[in-house]
């Protein structure tokens, strides 16, 4: 085979020399998860299986794959049921379905601003937002962290690059998949329209999570009239895959012409939409209800746990499923990940330059079935390993 060329090697030997060059891990089952976005255990709940595949078998027809985009071949009649039921679980007008949250993100910001327009976004929105924006024909700029005064701030330093016709996007997460912390969303979505901007709220590590029976933070607040657009995904909670952008018939119509990652690709297999529609009909049910108490009775252990061994100044502060211990550089974080999965549990370290340098962490993702004495187990060791170093 023919070797890759010499900038792309060096750019893997310099990832190698500072101890970040990834790999794809071994997946151990042996170990207590705390690391899958799989926060209610759907992922591998069998009642959803045995249900989407009666939901599949009652199409009367073996269809393996999509066959093609959804503009084409692809749109078998299981989307249009997903989709109404997605819109009256979100109280959205209209739900569009995308084959993955990071094509949702690059399909709605590659094509919705436009030239002219501008985007503000949170410094830690996910790596498909900034991808998106890219990709499209808006100015954008970054404001701090969850921080509305920044955000005025950069507004008003902006005003010379807009005009009249300018559209204003401001674009956040609810929970943010890297410190697992929350904007104030009440207050930022006041700031939206008073001042009549679109407010963009990606919802990936919220949904299944938050909320009466698992909506997500918007609905939670009674915000979904106020925001323009809301993306869910089903590849975390909800222990599926794919995802959907929620918002009005007309944006919903605008993404089925522009978006190009919804235009030019196969659409999910039906039997992904059944187990989607499989796992929100839990969602919606005692079963999902239960779930959703035995994670947050998880949160609440684990926050407890913080103080009990006298670990709290090492955590961003979260009341959601992800918590993040810090631990600058790159060769610490690596060694205490070892002792814990030497110990059986799989906690995944964050390295740069996924985090800035020297935001290294360890990331706790919390689950349903995280018991009591796992999580009490695997901070007593953290602890232990943080006091040693």
């Amino acid at each position: 085979m023919l070797k890759i060329p010499k900038k792309l090697q060096q750019k893997l030997s310099e990832r190698q020399a500072n101890h970040s060059l990834r790999g794809l891990p071994v997946i151990n089952d042996g170990l207590v998860d705390f690391s899958s976005n799989d926060y209610l255990g759907l992922g591998k709940n069998e009642a959803i299986a045995d249900s989407a595949l009666k939901i599949f078998e009652n199409g009367k027809e073996v269809q393996n794959g999509a066959t093609g985009s959804r503009l084409l071949s692809g749109n078998h009649g299981l989307y249009a049921t997903l989709e109404k039921a997605l819109s009256n679980f979100h109280e959205a007008e209209a739900a569009l379905v995308f084959n993955s949250g990071y094509d949702a993100n690059l399909g709605f910001f590659g094509c919705v601003p436009q030239r002219g327009d501008l985007v503000f976004y949170d410094e830690l929105v996910h790596a498909s937002i900034r991808d998106g924006i890219k990709i499209g024909n808006a100015k954008s700029y970054k404001f701090k962290h969850n921080d509305i005064e920044d955000l005025k701030s950069a507004l008003v330093r902006s005003r010379a690059v807009r005009n009249s016709h300018s559209e204003i996007y401001i674009v956040t997460e609810s929970v943010f998949s890297m410190d697992g912390d929350s904007p104030n969303l009440s207050d930022l979505a006041a700031f939206c329209r008073g001042d009549d901007h679109r407010l963009v709220v990606d919802e990936a590590h919220a949904v299944g999570v938050i909320g009466n029976k698992g909506e997500g933070l918007v609905q939670q607040l009674g915000l979904q009239n106020d925001v323009f657009a809301r993306v869910v995904t089903f590849g975390k909670a909800i222990g599926c895959h794919g995802a959907a952008i929620l918002g009005s018939h007309s944006l919903i119509d605008y993404l089925i012409n522009f978006a190009r990652s919804f235009i030019y690709t196969t659409g999910l297999p039906p039997h992904s939409v059944a187990t989607i529609l499989a796992a929100y009909r839990l969602l919606n049910g005692s079963a999902g209800a239960h779930k959703r108490r035995q994670l947050i009775e998880a949160i609440e252990c684990f926050n407890t746990g913080l103080d009990s061994y006298d670990l709290k100044n090492h955590f961003i502060p979260s009341s959601s499923a992800i918590h993040c211990c810090i631990v600058p550089e790159i060769e610490k974080v690596r060694e205490i990940t070892d002792e814990l999965q030497k110990k059986g549990f799989d906690v995944k370290p964050i390295l740069s330059p996924t985090v800035p340098k020297g935001q290294e962490r360890l990331r706790f993702c919390l689950h349903a079935y995280n018991s009591q004495q796992q999580i009490s187990e695997v901070l007593a060791h953290l602890s232990t390993f943080i006091i040693r170093r």
